[in-house]
This record gives C-alpha cells, sequence and structure tokens, in this order.
C-alpha cells in the first residue's frame, strides 16, 4: 500500500520568490544557463546563486522561515542535490550564471550533502520499531534526495543469529513518492502522487541472480548498468518495467550479518541525475537503516519474550468460588516499558473460603517478570497449605531473600470466608484496599502497613474485619493511584471519591457491576498517570446464609458413618433436595468411612447449600487419599471410585492440621 508523508499534504508554495520562480523558464527560453533540472542548458550542477538569491548556509535557512524539518542545519536550498530542497514541501529553483571560482561551490555543495547525511541519519535512529525506522529514511529522502522510494525487506525478517528461511524472498514494505504540479500557472508545489511506480509485491532472489549478486556485492550501485537494471528488473517484477527517463540507485540494506533488504532511490526525467558522490549518501542510509531494522527487531522479539512471560504467569482466567464474585484488570504501563512484576490471583481454599492476593515487584525488566511469576508460585503453593495470610507473607519474604539481593515487592493477601462473612487481611507494604458497601459508602480499610517483601527479619501482622453480604472489596497495585501528577495518598482518595460515585449511580439497593466498576476505575486515569503497571482485583461479597449451611462434629467411631447419613438425610429433606439423598448418603458414608480409620480427633461434616451441593469432610491426619483401581479380590478400595463417578467434582486439599476431602452434586435448576 502506498503511503505518502503526511508534511506534504496540500498545495505548498516553492522556497523560491515570485520573480526567481518565473525566471528559469525565461532563462531556458533565452539560452541562459540554469541550475534547474530538465532545463534547456542547465548544468548538471548546480550554480553559484545570485545576487538576489536567499545566500546559502544554516543562516539562510532560518531567515527563509522554513526550517530544516530532518532536524539537520542544511539550507533548504542546497546545490548539493539538484532539483532537490531541505523542506519536504518546497523545491529551490533559484538561478544564476555560472562563477568563475567554482572551488567554493564544490565545498558548498560537500557541506550541504554532509548536513543532509547528519540529518537523515539522525531522523532514522529516532525510529524505535521498525516501522518508525523504515518511515524515518522515506521523510528523510523524498523529496530532498530522491522524488521516490521503494524499500523492500526480507520476509520473514530474520532475529539475531537464527539462521533465515529459505527461499530468500523480499517483500515491499513501504513506498513514497512525491511530484511536480503546475495547475496553479507559474507556482509550482509539491503534492503527494497517488500512483507510484509500480512494483511487485513481493520478490524471490534467485541464487545466482542478478539482484542476488548485486545484493552480495553489498554496495549501492546505479540503475544504469547492465547488472543493475537486470536486478531490478527481477526485483520489481517482469510485468513492472522502470518507466524510461527514471534514474535509480539500488542501495542493498545489509544489517550485522546478512542482507535484510534493498532500497531504490528514484529521480524523475526533470530532475538531474545521481551523482558518484550520491553512492555514498545511499550507502550511509542504507547502513544506518539496515542497522536500526536490525535493533528494532531484536528489541521488537525481546519486548514480546518478556511479554507474553509475564502473561502467562498471569491467570488466564479467574476461578468462581462459592458466595463471590470475581473480576480482573491488568495494564501494562507503555508501550515501551511493558513488562512489569504486577500480578494478582484469586485461589480457592477449603471450606469455600478464596484468597485474594495482588502483589508489585519493584522494576520494570524480564527480571521482574521472572520473579514475580516465582513469587506468585510460592504464594499458591503456601495457599494450599491453608496457612494463615500473616504466615503467608512471612514465608513469601523468605523466599525473595533466597532469590536475591534486593529483590523487593509489595504484596497484599486477604482470606474471604462466605459462611462467617469475614475477611482476614495482612499487608507486606502494600496501599491499602477500599471496600465498597452496598449503600454506596467507600472506606479505606485500615490494615497494618507492614513492611516490603524483601527486607527481611520483620513480623507481618493480619487483622479480621466484618464483609457484609454486597460489598465489593478492591485491590490494586500503586500505578493506580501513583503518578508524576499525584502522590499515591491523593490517587488513593480521588480512587476513594471514585467508588463512591458510581455506587451513587446503581442506587443504595444494588451494587454495580463488576466488569463496568473496574473499567470505570481505569477511566480515571490521566495521559500522564500510565507510569506503572497497573493490577487491579475486585471481589463481590455474596456470602452463604446461615440457612444454607449444616455443620457437625462427629466421633472418630464406627458408629460415625450411619449418624453422618441421618444427619445428612435431615439436611436435604429441610432444603427440599430429597432427590439427592440416595447420592448424598452413599458418597457420605464413603468419605465419612475413610476419615474415621485415620482421624484420632473429631471428624467434621459441613454441607453447603448453593448453586450446588457441596460436602466437606475433615480430619486430622494428613494422608491424602488416591483413587486407585481395586482387584476383584479387595475388599475395599472402591470409595473413591465411586465418589468420581456420581459427584459433578471432588478433591481433598491439606491443611496445617490434617485435610478436608470434599465432593460437590448438582442441584435442580
Amino acid at each position: 500500500m502506498t503511503e505518502h508523508p503526511t508534511s506534504h499534504e496540500g498545495r505548498q508554495p516553492l522556497a523560491a520568490r515570485p520573480q526567481e520562480r518565473a525566471r528559469p523558464r525565461q532563462e531556458a527560453a533565452a539560452g541562459l544557463p540554469s541550475d534547474v533540472p530538465g532545463q534547456a542548458g542547465g548544468p548538471t550542477a548546480a550554480a553559484t546563486p545570485a545576487p538576489d538569491a536567499q545566500p546559502a548556509g544554516p543562516a539562510a535557512a532560518a531567515g527563509t522561515g522554513h526550517p530544516d524539518p530532518l532536524g539537520g542545519t542544511g539550507h533548504p536550498n542546497s546545490p548539493g542535490f539538484p532539483g532537490g530542497t531541505g523542506h519536504p514541501g518546497a523545491v529551490a529553483l533559484a538561478v544564476s550564471p555560472q562563477h568563475p571560482g567554482g572551488g567554493d561551490t564544490s565545498a558548498r555543495r560537500e557541506g550541504d550533502r554532509l548536513r543532509f547525511v547528519g540529518a537523515a541519519t539522525r531522523r532514522i535512529a529516532r525510529g524505535i520499531d521498525l516501522d518508525e525506522i523504515v518511515l524515518g529514511l522515506c521523510r528523510a529522502t523524498v523529496p530532498t534526495f530522491s522524488d521516490e522510494i521503494l524499500v523492500y525487506l526480507r520476509d520473514p525478517l530474520p532475529v539475531g543469529d537464527e539462521r533465515p528461511v529459505a527461499p530468500f524472498v523480499l517483500r515491499l514494505r513501504r513506498t513514497d513518492r512525491l511530484r511536480l504540479s503546475d495547475l496553479e500557472g507559474e507556482d509550482l508545489v509539491l503534492v503527494p502522487d497517488p500512483d507510484p511506480t509500480p512494483a511487485a509485491e513481493l520478490c524471490e532472489v534467485r541464487a545466482g541472480g542478478a539482484l542476488a549478486e548485486v545484493l552480495r556485492g553489498v554496495r549501492p550501485v546505479f540503475g544504469d548498468g547492465a547488472a543493475a537494471r537486470t536486478a531490478l528488473a527481477e526485483l520489481l517484477g517482469a510485468e513492472h518495467p522502470l518507466p524510461g527517463g527514471l534514474r535509480a540507485i539500488l542501495a542493498p540494506l545489509r544489517g550485522r550479518r546478512r542482507v535484510i533488504g534493498a532500497a531504490v532511490f528514484l529521480r524523475r526525467p526533470e530532475r538531474a541525475g545521481f551523482e558518484p558522490n550520491d553512492l555514498l549518501v545511499a550507502a550511509q542510509l542504507a547502513t544506518h537503516t539496515a542497522l536500526g531494522i536490525d535493533k528494532a527487531v531484536l528489541y521488537g522479539r525481546e519486548a514480546y519474550i518478556a511479554d507474553e512471560l509475564q502473561r502467562t504467569m498471569l491467570p488466564d482466567s479467574l476461578p468462581q468460588p462459592t458466595g463471590v464474585k470475581l473480576a480482573s484488570r491488568y495494564l501494562p504501563a507503555a508501550e515501551t516499558a511493558r513488562v512489569g512484576g504486577d500480578w494478582y490471583d484469586a485461589i480457592p481454599l477449603p471450606g469455600s473460603r478464596v484468597a485474594l492476593v495482588v502483589g508489585d515487584v519493584m522494576g520494570h525488566s524480564m527480571t521482574s517478570a521472572a520473579i514475580m511469576g516465582q513469587l506468585r508460585t510460592t504464594a499458591q503453593t503456601l495457599a494450599g497449605l491453608d496457612l494463615p495470610p500473616q504466615e503467608v507473607l512471612h514465608h513469601l519474604d523468605e523466599q525473595a531473600q533466597r532469590l536475591g539481593e534486593n529483590r523487593m515487592a509489595t504484596c497484599m493477601y486477604a482470606v474471604y470466608d462466605p459462611v462467617s462473612h469475614r475477611i482476614t487481611v495482612a499487608n507486606a507494604g502494600h496501599p491499602p484496599p477500599i471496600l465498597l458497601h452496598l449503600g454506596g459508602r467507600a472506606e479505606v480499610l485500615r490494615v497494618p502497613p507492614g513492611a516490603p517483601i524483601g527486607v527481611g527479619g520483620v513480623d507481618f501482622e493480619a487483622v479480621e474485619l466484618d464483609a457484609p453480604a454486597g460489598a465489593t472489596l478492591l485491590l490494586y497495585t500503586d500505578g493506580l493511584v501513583e503518578s508524576r501528577l499525584r502522590d499515591v495518598w491523593t490517587g488513593i482518595e480521588q480512587l476513594r471519591e471514585r467508588l463512591a460515585a458510581t455506587a451513587q449511580l446503581t442506587g443504595p439497593d444494588h451494587s454495580p457491576p463488576l466488569e463496568a466498576l473496574c473499567d470505570d476505575v481505569l477511566d480515571m486515569l490521566g495521559p500522564g498517570d500510565r507510569d506503572d503497571d497497573i493490577a487491579l482485583l475486585a471481589a463481590r461479597f455474596d456470602g452463604i446464609a446461615p440457612s444454607d449451611v449444616a455443620y457437625w462434629f462427629l466421633e472418630p467411631e464406627d458408629a460415625a458413618p450411619g449418624r453422618a447419613r441421618r444427619l445428612a438425610r435431615r439436611a436435604l429433606a429441610r432444603w427440599d433436595l430429597e432427590e439427592l439423598t440416595d447420592s448424598v448418603e452413599l458418597l457420605v458414608s464413603e468419605v465419612v468411612t475413610n476419615a474415621v480409620r485415620y482421624a484420632e480427633r473429631p471428624v467434621t461434616l459441613r454441607l453447603l447449600r448453593t448453586d450446588v451441593l457441596r460436602c466437606e469432610v475433615g480430619d486430622d491426619s494428613p494422608q491424602l487419599p488416591r483413587q486407585r483401581r481395586a482387584r476383584d479380590t479387595d475388599e475395599g478400595g472402591r470409595g473413591l471410585f465411586l465418589v468420581n463417578r456420581l459427584a459433578r467434582r471432588w478433591g481433598a486439599t491439606r491443611l496445617s492440621g490434617g485435610k478436608v476431602v470434599w465432593f460437590e452434586l448438582a442441584t435442580r435448576t
């Protein structure tokens, strides 16, 4: 697809005075010498400026009111490029007779050429990704150095030391072209040309062909040589011959290890042809472009790997535990620094509880992402042991110290119990959570701040707070509330006010939808507020009503399974779930029998009625049951087989004081 510089849109007047714009045609008619390309009697090189022309040099560039868009100091009426200009919207057509002292003119032309190369390479170097670098090459050379440029790159581009794939294919990445228009009489202007030189989209470089030889030679070549003409025909395609009169330079683009593309610079017939020194200019532009593309491809691959590393360490989806609804968001800091150490997690725990975790590893690098993954895995393991929140943070602190020096992170760890409607929170240097009540009141929870993970030698404290039904807990990282424009406590207060205002829109009897609430929270970020990654975890507390919970203690004796069956039957009758009686009695009997066999203390039995019926049996033995295939002669070993066949789901979790075996059955809808 053809792309044109936006700076050339519209019709811009030339940088010459009105009398100078008309003079070339008048002098050409009179047979006078002219530096206008294509004019009769005009020399190839530019002549010395006339007395009434703009003076050469940087001072003149400032005086014309057209600053050099390339960032250099070259004069816009550069005599080093006949028919060209340092300003992308103007062409200099100043005319003067030849001056006998040609040495000064030649020196000035070389100086302008060096200034152009310096400005062009600076513009190319400003690009970060591949498209910006190619665009910088096109904008720097059209129309100053050429009227048109075609940039071909290898497809696919090799990355680093990897071997390129065969065959060697070049793809047209970008083409830019401008043309002269004189629709306004004597006022010649540069306008975008919607019809660039036709060229093939793909070109397969044949081994031993003319194009392969030119690319292997690395040095730019003029397009009028026999080998170059054949190479251009192969590159542009046999069905797209180069129009007559066009002058061309074919410049291979060689990176650090191999040729990665080619650039074709074209000049129209009305402009003077390329000079030998222009090959040096093309070589400089091609070298800087190729090295920039090499670095951009390497940077893009590293950023992709780091980004994938981080995202694979974040949960693909959140669980849906009983009695709580969850929603989350993650935003990287920026395109140029998108790798950070923010993470969030929701971990189901025994007893229908859930652990809510949000953390932030200090720094932005692949190391931060790797440390984040290790700490998240450690937190999941510790949560599986059902340790108290303060103990989890203590072990995370020890793990961070084992990972090395200066491995610092902040973390908030909370455990919600839907049966007791309570939440236990421990903090390690993290911003405090905000609790949005059903009536619309938002409060910043008072939790001990604690020291960041990795400091070592500090104790962490946990607090237990009410978690009423309908309330929403918001855990977040400091990127949401802290930036260069505001401090963290100002941001926390703004977040609290934002939550309260959002809750007012839904009324006092309804909680705002979680997904919409997360989006609304992120909308508070301004243009300058994305200095850090943002991880956000929202939890809506629904809880489990006491009438939907049945809880008993059973002595570890032979009569315990029978008593468990009777208690379960009564609870199902009270909940109008008699159709599940047979299945529940059978499964409860098998699980309680297994628990009584190894338990030394009373066994717990709990039934929970939500959208499913959940049964939990706990004992003090840490040995987890394992399903196995019983032989025909075995008297036991079939209990878990029945549980696996009849239950919707089942599992076993080791606790600090034993284990819990649970199963779920679907209720009628």
